[in-house]
Order: C-alpha cells, then sequence, then structure tokens
C-alpha cells in the first residue's frame, strides 16, 4: 500500500475524519444513478393500465441488484481506504466498531 491519499486532495486523513475514496465515489454514483434509471421506468410502468406484475417484479429486482452494488462498491472504498490502513492511523478499535455498524446496513 502506499502512503497516497485515495481521496480528495482537499479531504484529510486522520482519525477524526475519513472521506470516501473518489473512485468508490464515482463508481457508486453511477450504480446510484442506474437504479434511478430503473426506478423510474417502474413508475413510469405502473402509469399503464395493463402492467404485468411479474414485469413490475423483475424492474424492482434491477434496482435492488444496482442498490446492492453501490452499496458494495462504497463497502469496499472503506475497507481499502480506512479500514486496512487502520494499524498506520492507530484507530483499529474505532475502525473495528464503525465497520461492525455498517455491516448492520447489508
Amino acid at each position: 500500500m502506499t502512503d497516497q491519499n485515495p481521496c480528495s486532495p482537499h479531504c484529510p486523513t486522520d482519525a477524526d475524519h475519513l472521506c470516501m475514496p473518489a473512485d468508490a465515489r464515482k463508481r457508486a454514483r453511477h450504480r446510484l444513478s442506474i437504479a434511478r434509471g430503473h426506478l423510474e421506468s417502474i413508475v413510469k410502468m405502473l402509469d399503464e393500465e395493463d402492467v404485468y406484475c411479474v414485469d413490475v417484479l423483475r424492474q424492482i429486482r434491477a434496482v435492488q441488484g444496482a442498490l446492492t452494488g453501490a452499496s458494495d462498491v462504497v463497502l469496499r472504498g472503506h475497507l481499502e481506504a480506512h479500514v486496512a490502513t487502520a494499524a498506520g492511523r492507530g484507530d483499529t478499535v474505532e475502525m473495528v466498531d464503525e465497520l461492525m455498524e455498517a455491516l448492520r446496513y447489508r
């Protein structure tokens, strides 16, 4: 691991404030945009009188998949940028507690 800051240049990386890595933000945003597009298509589908339930369920599952993908990206970014580097910062216990909290949202 290098000493490079994976976050934006204006973001401090200390135990008091850790930023989401820029690449993770970009990829999560992309996945959430996909989810938003799927969700908007479901809302439009429901305006149709002849909409088929299974088609709606399939699209809902696509949104759930996109949200899960975004969650995975954010979690991986957190693990790589913050949890894996906790020992070097001296906040291992805090990072483990934070990770346990984050996993509750999975």
